[in-house]
């Protein structure tokens, strides 16, 4: 399975110039944690996360009216193609400890986001619909249907 397939698509964007204070807000009204940062042509230039503005901006003391997003966004953040496998997103998320990747197209422009709760419910479909074959194929479900059990080896 390819990432951009279960990633979210509607993604809400932040500019450098924004205040946390805004941003904050905006995460508030729309029930979301993560903003990616966007810069003029559209290219991930960020990611900023309440976790952010709780540990850069509240136990710091600042004020969020002053604040950019510029300075407390983290900037040095990881994408993954829209085209690559779910195994290959898992990996990059493990291998730089996070739990979210902006997803981009071969542009570098954003395609979406996924998150670690992404993947795992994508895991989680793929174990019940493995489930439902091996109950649909059972010897025990079989023969409540009437019909001939498989061959053995």
């Amino acid at each position: 399975m390819k990432i951009g397939a279960i990633s979210t698509h509607e993604v809400d964007p932040a500019a450098f110039s924004e205040t946390a204070r805004a941003v904050a807000q905006r995460m508030h009204q729309r029930n979301v944690g993560t903003l990616v940062v966007l810069d003029d042509a559209g290219r991930v230039a960020g990611i900023l996360t309440d976790r952010d503005l709780a540990l850069r901006i509240v136990a710091r003391g600042a004020d969020p009216n002053l604040v950019r997003v510029a300075d407390v966004m983290t900037a040095d953040v990881q994408t993954v193609r829209d085209h690559a496998t779910v195994e290959e997103a898992l990996s990059l998320m493990r291998s730089r400890g996070v739990r979210r990747l902006p997803v981009v197209f071969p542009d570098a422009t954003l395609a979406g986001l996924v998150s670690l709760d992404d993947v795992l419910a994508y895991i989680a479909d793929e174990f019940a619909e493995v489930r439902r074959f091996l109950d649909e194929t059972s010897p025990r479900s079989l023969a409540r249907r009437g019909a001939p059990a498989p061959a053995g080896p």
